[in-house]
C-alpha cells in the first residue's frame, strides 16, 4: 500500500493538532480544515485518500459534509469523529455511507490504524455502501467502549437482514439492541414481534410460535395465527432462546432452513419470510455441549454475534443513564425530573448493579417517587441497593470475618451520608488493636508493640493521641 493523503476536519483546533502530528509520525500527508465548507472547496482541484471528520460543528456539520461528499466522490472513505456518543449517531453515519465510527476520547494509535485501514480500502477501489435510512431515535445510551462495538454492528447491519444472536446478562438491554436491529433494517416498515422462551408455558410454545388450525386441541376453537405468521415480513425477536425444547429447535430449524412451517393441527404448509433475532443469557456452547440445544441450530442463529456488556463493566455510563431513565420516569409522571447530586451520582457508579440496566431504570423510577428533594441524595437511595453491593463484594469472605464487619459499618456510613471514612476508622481501628494486645500482654506496653509491628515509641505517641494513657 502505497503511503496516503488523509485530510481532517474539525472545529477543535487540539483534536486537528493532534491527529495531524500522529498521522505525520505514520508516514502519512495530513491537511486540516477548520470547516465543511472549506473541505467540499478543496474537493473541487483534489481528492485525499481517506478523510476524516467531526460530526458536530458550527454550520455545516459532520453528516451534512458527508452526505454532499459521497455525491461527489462516492469512492472516498470517510470515517466520522464524535465526542457525542451515541446509537443515532452511528447509525446515521453508517447509512450515509461513512467508512467508520470514532468515538473521543480516542486511542491514537488506533485512530491512525483505522486511517491506515481506510487508505487500503480506498487504494483497492472498494465501492462503499451508501444507505439512506433515518431510524427512530432509541433508548440505548453508552460511550463505553463496548457499548460503541454494538454501535458499530447496528450499523454495518443496516442493509441485512441476517440472524443474530444477543449474548448478555438479564438486564443489559438486549430487547432493545433486537429492536434497534430492526429499525434501521430494510424491514423497519414491518412489523417486530417479541417472544419470551422463558415466559411461555412448554407445552404452549409451539402453539404461539406456529399457530394452530381450529380443534388442533381442546379449546382451539379458531384458527390462530402464531409468531411467525405475525412477523411476516419483518423480524421474530426469540428472547432467552436457551430455554425452548429440544422438539421445538427442531422444528424452528426446519423453518430457518425451509421458509416455510405447518400450524400446530395443519396439513397445508405456510410460508413466511422472516428474520430471526434471538437472545440468551445462557451460554449456549455450553448447553450445545451439555445436549440441550441443538448444534446445526446453534450455527444458523450465531451468525452475527453481540455481547452487551453488564452495567458493572461500562460503569462511565451510569451517570448518563440514571439521568436519562429519570427524565423518563418524570415525563410518564408529569412531574419535574429529579437531579443527582454528585455525590449521589458517584455513589451510583460504585454501586453492583446485579440486575443492570433495568435494575437502574427502575431505581430512577423509585427515586421520582420517593425521594423527598428535587436533589437526590445518598439517604434517598434505597438500602438495598447498598446491600447487595456489599453481598457482592464479602461473597467469598468468612460470614463472621472483620472483613465482612467493616464492609457493612462503611456501607451503614455511606448511606448515612458520612465522609473521610478513613480518618473515622482508623483511629477505632487502632484503639481496637491496642486495647486487644495490651489485654493479651496484660498491661506489658513493649510486648504490645511487638506484637503490633511497632516500637516502643509508637505505641506510647499513639496511646496519647487516641487519649487511652
Amino acid at each position: 500500500m502505497q503511503r496516503g493523503i488523509v485530510w481532517v476536519v474539525d472545529d477543535d483546533s487540539s483534536i486537528r493538532w493532534v491527529l495531524e502530528r500522529a498521522l505525520a509520525g505514520a508516514g502519512l500527508t495530513c491537511t486540516t480544515f477548520e470547516n465543511g465548507a472549506e473541505v467540499l472547496e478543496a474537493l473541487a482541484s483534489k481528492t485525499p485518500d481517506v478523510l476524516l471528520s467531526d460530526i458536530r460543528m458550527p454550520g455545516m456539520d459532520g453528516l451534512a459534509l458527508l452526505k454532499q461528499i459521497k455525491q461527489r466522490h462516492p469512492m472516498l472513505p470517510v470515517i466520522i469523529m464524535t465526542a457525542h456518543s451515541d446509537l443515532d449517531a452511528a447509525v446515521s453515519a453508517y447509512q450515509q455511507g461513512a467508512f467508520d465510527y470514532l468515538p473521543k476520547p480516542f486511542d491514537i494509535d488506533e485512530a491512525v490504524a483505522l486511517v491506515e485501514r481506510a487508505i487500503s480500502h480506498y487504494q483497492e477501489q472498494q465501492q462503499p455502501r451508501n444507505v439512506q435510512l433515518n431510524g427512530p431515535t432509541t433508548d440505548i445510551i453508552g460511550e463505553a467502549p463496548a457499548m460503541q462495538d454494538v454501535f458499530r454492528i447496528i450499523g454495518r447491519l443496516s442493509r441485512s437482514s441476517i440472524s443474530v444472536l444477543i449474548n448478555g446478562e438479564s438486564g443489559t438491554g438486549k430487547e432493545l439492541v433486537a429492536h434497534a436491529l430492526h429499525r434501521h433494517s430494510p424491514r423497519a416498515k414491518a412489523p417486530f414481534i417479541a417472544l419470551n422462551m422463558a415466559a411461555i408455558p412448554k407445552d404452549l410454545i409451539e402453539s404461539e410460535l406456529f399457530g394452530h388450525e381450529k380443534g388442533a386441541f381442546t379449546g382451539a376453537n379458531t384458527i390462530r395465527q402464531g409468531r411467525f405468521e405475525q412477523a411476516d415480513g419483518g423480524t421474530l425477536f426469540l428472547d432467552e432462546i436457551g430455554d425452548m425444547p429440544l422438539d421445538v429447535q427442531t422444528r424452528l430449524l426446519r423453518v430457518l432452513a425451509d421458509g416455510q412451517f405447518y400450524r400446530v393441527g395443519g396439513y397445508a404448509p405456510v410460508k413466511v419470510d422472516v428474520r430471526i433475532i434471538a437472545a440468551t443469557h445462557q451460554n449456549l456452547e455450553q448447553r450445545v455441549q451439555e445436549g440441550k440445544f441443538r448444534e446445526d441450530l446453534f450455527h444458523r442463529l450465531n451468525v452475527i454475534r453481540v455481547h452487551l456488556p453488564p452495567l458493572r463493566e461500562r460503569r462511565e455510563d451510569i451517570p448518563r443513564l440514571a439521568r436519562h431513565f429519570l427524565q423518563v420516569a418524570a415525563r410518564e409522571l408529569g412531574v419535574e425530573a429529579k437531579l443527582l447530586h454528585p455525590e449521589t451520582e458517584a455513589a451510583l457508579t460504585r454501586l453492583a448493579w446485579p440486575g443492570n440496566v433495568r435494575q437502574l431504570e427502575n431505581t430512577c423510577r423509585w427515586l421520582t417517587v420517593m425521594a423527598a428533594g428535587q436533589e437526590v441524595l445518598i439517604q434517598d437511595l434505597p438500602g438495598e441497593l447498598f446491600e447487595s453491593t456489599v453481598a457482592e463484594s464479602t461473597s467469598q469472605m468468612q460470614p463472621d470475618s472483620w472483613a465482612t464487619l467493616l464492609a457493612q459499618w462503611a456501607d451503614r456510613a455511606l448511606r448515612s451520608g458520612h465522609q473521610n471514612l478513613l480518618s473515622e476508622a482508623q483511629p477505632e481501628l487502632e484503639r481496637t488493636l491496642l486495647t486487644t494486645a495490651l489485654r493479651h500482654t496484660q498491661g506489658h506496653k513493649q510486648e504490645a508493640a511487638r506484637l503490633l509491628g511497632w516500637g516502643r515509641n509508637t505505641l506510647t505517641r499513639k496511646l496519647k493521641e487516641l487519649g487511652m494513657e
